[in-house]
């Protein structure tokens, strides 16, 4: 059983994501599980990396800008993917349009079906090579994850959800995050990238004085 903060709340550990990052895909395969493991809960926070990587002047992921970097990663990718069991493909186009899945996340991201959604959303993008722009895709995996699917839909097209998506970007920048995966603990401390995922939760089990 996990520890329990001074306010008797169980630990919890933000996972700030993009379902257009590769390693995303590796850390929201497991997260849950892993956590739930510990005792800590997981606070989904979908967002959008590429606001963030336009003002440093980039126009796509760093894996395409940089070809040895990208070669290297894709590389990785199979290696822990083997070591995972999970299956990978590389989507065409790389990175995908995740503005519509990342939308529907960030609408749902209370919902008891949210960590269903956003593993089913990685494996059709990096297991199965599906694209994730594709609203029927979307629709069909929030149906497979006993969702309403046009009310999920129609509300992700919703002002009110457009203007907390660019709001969660802009929190994504206050609080520090620069890339996908990132681990927030409930001290504050960051971690960036699916392979500090344990020493995140580590820390998120670290009680506050």
């Amino acid at each position: 059983m996990g520890r329990q903060g001074n306010d008797g709340k169980r630990p919890s550990l933000h996972f700030w994501f993009d379902f257009a990052s590769t390693y995303s895909y590796l850390s929201a395969m497991q997260i849950e599980t892993v956590a739930a493991d510990r005792g800590v809960m997981v606070v989904w926070h979908p967002f959008l990396l590429g606001p963030i990587f336009r003002k440093q002047g980039w126009e796509t992921s760093p894996f395409n800008l940089m070809p040895a970097k990208g070669r290297y990663m894709w590389r990785d990718m199979e290696r822990q993917c083997e070591v995972f069991g999970l299956p990978l493909v590389r989507p065409d186009p790389f990175p995908q349009n995740s503005l519509l899945a990342a939308r529907v996340a960030h609408a749902a991201r209370a919902e008891p079906w949210i960590g269903a959604f956003v593993r089913a959303v990685f494996y059709a993008e990096f297991g199965a090579g599906l694209d994730i722009s594709d609203p029927s895709i979307i629709a069909g995996i929030l149906l497979d994850v006993g969702a309403d699917a046009a009310a999920a839909l129609a509300k992700a097209e919703t002002m009110d959800v457009k203007i907390g998506l660019r709001a969660a970007v802009s929190e994504a920048e206050t609080q520090g995050v620069f890339g996908a995966p990132t681990f927030i603990s409930g001290r504050g401390e960051l971690f960036w990238g699916h392979d500090r995922l344990e020493q995140a939760l580590d820390d998120a089990l670290v009680l506050s004085d």
